[in-house]
């Protein structure tokens, strides 16, 4: 069977299970399964997409994040790109039986990945209208005979003129859409996965006005019906898709991870200067990144990088440059530091609700170089902002420009495929679950390291109406009309 992955970045699993409106979605939730998806720590898009490709934790690719530690220096960190995670992935099994793949947007795709098919860069391509975005690099020439330039991202998302921001991803989708079902339809393929990046920036830019929850929410806003209807969006253009597929066809739609509402930013350096463990030469006279602050290594026991989460940094004797935690005393320290980061408050004086995860206690395989804690404050509420030179602690604007959400923990899936019975809801799904799943229901040979387990092994179909859970086989015909009715196969 084929595979058909449609990725939905950010997703968040309360509006795509549950609002009735989404037509397609729900016609693909009733003939098939769905439910939350628990994402990998830290939930990020890179690299999420990748344990959901390979079935691998972070840990084990080796990969915590866009940057990481190159090294045990002081130098900062590396950017990764479609080179850093070497792991087998889905295509690279369904390429050793002869398979063909293509895959479009999947993070990190850049340069494009030299699979047994067609690549198109994702969102981190410099600029389509320069270099190499495709493989193979001729493909580029049929993109842009469809659609004009490429858009491979909404360029300065970070800005307050949201009509213009919200016209610009809307008309980005509409042109990745359209190489995508020009692509099912004149290449061929056995596995094809597209990962949709304008869920994501509509919930960083819109957010505010969709939650009343959010602390920034304006009820009145002409941009209150931003985001739903960015959702109704993309259930139509999912039905176009849909339209083109054939019944020996198993589809998934799934995001990498949820959105949530941003409380706002904690500036942890800030708070680790004021803890007396990051110590400076000079305290700046206005907010200044960590990078350009002159840092006494000498007299410092922990720095960290900001972001959605944070990553903080011990320095070991022995293992950084000017290390001054000696090793027999990494352990005690680390749980201190935990400790205190746990018992973080926000503005009022109550506990943040702030995670820290120990990398080893989180992963099957810790690789490269690890953060040696990973924080989420607030549980994600609040991110971690890394400059120095705030009068506070507590920040309502992001360090990187407007941003109204931080990703969730859980995202979502609904999988479906004329050859499924209905499962209905699953719960306890992980986003490395998925590989073990697909490539079983399509007939291929399981990855070698994946963690996860096939989520429908075991599992009794859940609408027993239609005679499968009283031992009637699968491939019934009547049945397998249903379903492709459902899927929006036939007619």
């Amino acid at each position: 069977m084929k595979i058909l992955v449609l990725g939905l970045d950010c997703a968040a699993p309360e509006i795509l299970l549950g609002d009735d409106r989404l037509a397609t979605i729900r016609s693909l939730m009733e003939v098939g399964c769905h439910g939350r998806l628990e994402s990998v720590v830290p939930p990020i898009t890179v690299p999420a997409w990748m344990c959901l490709a390979t079935g691998q934790d972070p840990g084990s690719l080796g990969v915590y994040g866009f940057r990481n530690r190159v090294d045990h220096s002081y130098k900062g960190l590396g950017i990764v790109d479609s080179r850093s995670i070497q792991a087998p992935a889905m295509w690279d099994q369904v390429a050793k039986e002869g398979g063909r793949s293509i895959l479009v947007g999947v993070p990190p795709g850049y340069p494009p990945r030299q699979v047994d098919g067609i690549a198109v860069g994702c969102f981190l391509t410099p600029d389509t209208t320069k270099g190499t975005y495709t493989h193979p690099p001729e493909i580029a020439a049929t993109i842009e005979k469809l659609v004009g330039t490429y858009p491979v991202d909404a360029k300065g998302f970070r800005t307050n003129d949201k009509e213009a921001l919200r016209d610009q991803i809307l008309d980005m989708s509409r042109k990745q859409f359209t190489v995508v079902r020009h692509l099912i339809e004149n290449e061929p393929w056995d596995y094809f996965h597209f990962v949709e990046i304008g869920l994501d920036r509509i919930h960083h830019a819109f957010w505010r006005y969709h939650d009343p929850e959010h602390v920034l929410h304006e009820p009145d806003s002409p941009f209150a019906a931003v985001v739903r209807d960015y959702y109704f969006h993309l259930d139509e253009e999912i039905a176009k898709v849909l339209d083109l597929l054939t019944e020996d066809t198993v589809v998934l739609v799934v995001s990498d991870h949820g959105a949530r509402r941003l409380d706002g930013g904690f500036c942890v350096n800030e708070w680790l200067v004021r803890e007396g463990l990051l110590a400076l030469n000079a305290y700046p006279e206005q907010v200044t990144p960590l990078s350009k602050q002159d840092v006494d290594w000498s007299r410092t026991k922990v720095w960290s990088e900001g972001g959605y989460y944070a990553r903080v940094f011990l320095n070991v004797k022995g293992r950084e440059p000017e290390g001054t935690i000696d090793p027999s005393d990494y352990e005690a320290f680390r749980n201190e530091l935990k400790a205190k980061l746990e018992a973080t408050t926000g503005p009022d004086g109550a506990l943040l609700g702030t995670l820290v995860f120990k990398p080893e206690e989180i992963y099957r395989n810790v690789r490269n170089v690890a953060p040696d804690l990973i924080v989420h404050f607030g549980g994600l509420a609040w991110r971690s902002i890394g400059g120095v030179g705030y009068p506070t602690l507590h920040v309502r604007e992001n360090d990187t420009g407007p941003d109204d959400c931080n990703h969730a923990q859980h995202g979502a899936f609904i999988l479906a495929s004329p050859q499924l019975p209905p499962f209905g809801e699953i719960e306890g799904a992980r986003l490395l679950d998925i590989a073990p799943t697909l490539l079983n229901l399509a007939g291929y040979p399981p990855l070698p390291d994946a963690h996860g387990r096939n989520l429908l092994e075991g599992r009794t179909p859940a609408d027993s109406g239609d005679g499968a859970g009283d031992g009637e086989p699968m491939d019934d015909d009547e049945l397998v009309r249903d379903r492709l009715r459902g899927l929006g196969y036939i007619g």
